[in-house]
């Protein structure tokens, strides 16, 4: 048995809104309306219009084109490009020549060493060479009087075997007239046999011993060759104790005293080049990554002015700075002095026709 619920005789009753409620809402929506129709031109205008400053804060300048120049100033000193150092090629005392900062040409005698030892075996050398250059001469004696003995041994063979072969044509002759034996035939058969067996040694004797004396002439030679370029080696080491200055320039350090005893490869002295003379400048470390070789530069000292360019950089840093050096272009000035302090202005950029 089913119990019957309510649902047929149930109705269905509106809610009805409070008047209240209405009008709040009413209320909230006008004041939006009013916020949006207030809020909405000013943001138009401030999304719309440029950002404007006061004219009193600006300072206007005139543009122009021209040249632009991002360069490095510096004080620099002079130094030597060149300067080299000579040594003592031999043991032994040395007498100099100069002093320091005398003024030196190319080749000459700057300081010259005392060498017993070298010299005395040059004169040695000497000696033998002469005795090998008479044995190199006598052996091309010997051989052209070996050579005339075998040509005429020769000679005489050819002589003797024409000889025999005459004899032999005579009896030969006689023989058939009866007027000789037999045996005498056979007995001048066998001599001209003979004169032809000589006759072949001696032609060989004479191309064989033409080359046996040929060497040894060759042999003689290559001895005495050899000796002269050993004696020619001596003299250069011999020449070569009058140390000579390299360069045109000026004497820089001495490293040993008057008459002093060296041993081989001791320093002497160093010879300054006046005619490649650089500027060494310390560069800042900040700018030492915009460096590079071949910059142009401007070198300024005793009231002018030297075009130049960065030929050098150093690859450390050392407190902070970077040693750089800038060579002279053109025309080298005469009247510097190592170790003189010079301006210099390096060019890393310069732009032509930029808005300045």
């Amino acid at each position: 048995m089913s119990i019957r619920d309510t649902s047929a005789t149930d109705r269905i009753i509106e809610k009805r809104v409070s008047k209240k409620k209405l009008g709040i809402f009413a209320g909230i929506g006008v004041a939006v309306l009013v916020l949006l129709i207030w809020l909405v031109p000013g943001a138009v205008r401030l999304f719309s219009a440029g950002a404007s400053v006061s004219a009193s804060r600006l300072q206007i300048a005139t543009v122009e084109r021209g040249s632009f120049v991002r360069d490095i100033a510096a004080d620099g000193r002079v130094v030597a490009a060149v300067s080299p150092t000579l040594y003592a090629n031999a043991a032994g005392a040395v007498v100099l020549q100069v002093h320091a900062g005398d003024k030196v040409t190319k080749g000459q005698v700057l300081a010259v060493i005392a060498s017993p030892e070298l010299t005395n075996k040059l004169a040695q050398e000497q000696n033998n060479e002469d005795g090998l250059e008479v044995a190199y001469q006598q052996a091309k004696i010997d051989a052209n009087q070996q050579r005339s003995k075998l040509q005429e041994t020769f000679e005489n063979a050819q002589i003797d075997e024409k000889s025999a072969a005459r004899d032999l044509q005579r009896y030969q002759e006689a023989y058939a007239k009866g007027a000789v034996p037999k045996l005498e035939v056979d007995r001048h058969q066998d001599a001209l046999e003979k004169a032809k067996i000589l006759l072949g040694h001696a032609q060989s004797n004479l191309g064989m011993d033409d080359s046996s004396l040929t060497l040894e002439i060759q042999a003689k030679k290559l001895a005495y060759d050899r000796q002269k370029l050993l004696v020619a080696d001596l003299k250069r080491q011999v020449d070569d104790l009058n140390v000579r200055s390299p360069v045109n320039g000026q004497v820089g350090q001495l490293f040993i005293a008057q008459t002093a005893t060296v041993p081989k490869d001791a320093k002497l002295l160093t010879v300054v080049d006046l005619s490649a003379l650089e500027v060494q400048v310390n560069v800042p470390e900040s700018f030492a990554r915009d460096l590079a070789s071949g910059m142009p530069a401007v070198i300024s000292g005793n009231g002018n002015d030297w075009k130049g360019a960065v030929s050098a950089i150093s690859p450390e840093v050392v407190n902070g700075e970077v040693v750089a050096r800038v060579r002279f272009e053109g025309k080298k000035p005469s009247e510097l002095r190592q170790n003189q302090r010079l301006s210099v202005r390096i060019v890393l950029d310069q732009r032509v026709l930029a808005l300045v």
